[in-house]
């Protein structure tokens, strides 16, 4: 049996595969690149100065693994339940339940975080500042809500173009900052250059312990990568797509995330960026171009809506899949006329009402609540996605499914160090006092919610799968394979 011919899960019933190449490639783009650089940038060199491109670039390494992890179980099986799906084919109906309401809490703290960002460009421009934050948040989401309904082709073509925007902005910012950095010219009085970081502290100017701080944020930046794996099950050709749309992350991470950074702490001292402020909204508006702040803040606007759109987008598919294996309520896996899951899609938007509120109750420290939360959420989901890739490979190793053509790097040291990372955050997000200790702390009572979840859920139905022969247990894969180190 060959990728090829490999039948889809059911998860993927009743969905139109209308997404085709040049969507699939602006999504992957869209998944990893949003609010966490466009907004949470400016917080993060508020905090740890120059050593955010170095923790961009330790956390975009281990995201492209996760990825090319959850590329070989897509290859393998694509479906629009992802990782849910791929959980419950490798390690069972427990995990999949986990992994699906941990998605869902995730994405309904990011999408509050979304509608959040959305407020605060739009109090940018004096025609919004008279009005409330919370408002604005929940024009947005009433927005994004109507984009979802309408079907997955108006949803891939809005996400094509808002990721084109996004592309574009950083595009121009590279030129011109590059322009300016091989100029010389100096920008608000200050001289351009590399020895802007040494003057202002080096890249470590809090010291190596505030630079681990910043991981948990940019955790959150990345945490839509996976967006791919569910887009999949919509895709007309995942086989040939899926790939080349994986592989061009790592560039993307590179040049968009550590390359941003590092210009933009060459342009202008690390200490002029500050929390609530896109920095490229700051460089622009240093630069005393015209119009060229208000720009810049629209573009950043789109980034958030695409963020926001996505989130809708993947949380209702994933609520489907659960739905269907029997692990949340029926009604999640009805879909209307045009093929979409519109029960899920009004869930996560009664859901994301919530953020409407703490916009009204807490505006100024929403943003920062919602993130050590979605953080959580995140790490989960890549756990879980690295575990069910691991039991995969040790079903390929037992000649029980054919090898795959698309692997991931190094598996499965790679795997394991991975994982061993994922771990490393969660114990720096405990040490990071108040918001990441309670964030931590609170985990157990989640993880009684979801046991009482799971024996309050009604008697699962099977889920159908490809025809595999029956894969490997975790507990076996754990007692028998273990990674050789170098």
């Amino acid at each position: 049996m060959t990728e090829s011919t490999i039948s889809r899960n059911s998860t993927s019933e009743g969905y139109k595969k209308t997404l085709g190449r040049r969507q699939m490639q602006m999504i992957a783009i869209g998944g990893c690149i949003g609010t966490g650089l466009f907004l949470g940038a400016g917080n993060r060199l508020q905090q740890g100065g120059p050593s955010l491109a170095i923790v961009y670039a330790v956390c975009g390494l281990f995201s492209f693994f996760i990825l090319r992890a959850l590329g070989e179980l897509t290859m393998y099986s694509p479906s629009s339940g992802s990782f849910v799906s791929h959980a419950r084919q490798f390690l069972g109906d427990k995990a999949a339940y986990v992994a699906g309401w941990v998605s869902f809490l995730n994405w309904v703290m990011t999408g509050i975080a979304d509608i959040t960002a959305v407020a605060l460009y739009m109090h940018f421009w004096g025609a919004f500042a008279s009005l409330p934050q919370w408002l604005l948040a929940l024009i947005a989401l009433c927005i994004v809500t109507g984009m979802n309904m309408i079907g997955v082709k108006y949803f891939g073509e809005m996400e094509f173009w808002f990721s084109m925007i996004k592309v574009a902005a950083l595009i121009v910012f590279l030129i011109a900052g590059t322009v300016i950095l091989g100029s010389g010219m100096p920008i608000a009085g200050h001289e351009t250059g590399f020895h802007l970081i040494a003057d202002n502290g080096g890249f470590f100017p809090h010291g190596m312990l505030a630079a681990l701080a910043l991981t948990q944020g940019v955790v959150f930046a990345y945490s839509g990568i996976e967006l791919i794996g569910t887009a999949a099950g919509e895709c007309d050709n995942p086989h040939e797509i899926l790939p080349r749309a994986i592989n061009s992350v790592i560039w993307r991470i590179a040049v968009f995330y550590v390359g941003s950074v590092v210009l933009l702490v060459c342009l202008l001292p690390w200490t002029a960026y500050q929390a609530g402020e896109s920095p490229f909204v700051t460089f622009f508006n240093a630069l005393g171009v015209p119009y060229a702040d208000s720009v810049m803040n629209f573009i950043v606007l789109t980034a958030a809506l695409s963020s926001l759109n996505s989130g809708v987008y993947s949380t209702s598919r994933v609520l489907r899949a659960l739905a269907l294996g029997g692990a949340a309520p029926r009604f999640l896996g009805a879909m209307n006329s045009h093929s979409v899951p519109y029960a899920g899609i009004l869930l996560i938007a009664a859901f994301y009402l919530v953020g409407v509120v703490l916009n009204y109750i807490v505006p100024q420290s929403v943003f920062e609540i919602v993130l050590s939360f979605a953080a959580i959420g995140i790490i989960c989901t890549w756990g879980i996605i690295i575990l069910s890739q691991l039991v995969f490979r040790r079903a390929v190793a037992r000649g029980e499914i054919v090898a795959p053509t698309f692997r991931m790097p190094g598996a499965p040291f790679t795997s394991w160090l991975t994982l061993a990372f994922l771990v490393a955050v969660v114990v720096l997000m405990a040490c990071d006092y108040p918001a990441g200790t309670i964030t931590v702390g609170a985990t157990p009572l989640l993880a009684i919610v979801f046991v009482i979840g799971w024996y309050l859920t009604p008697s699962k139905p099977p889920m159908l799968m490809p025809e595999t022969p029956m894969s490997p247990t975790l507990t076996d894969m754990v007692m028998h394979e273990r990674p050789e180190m170098p």
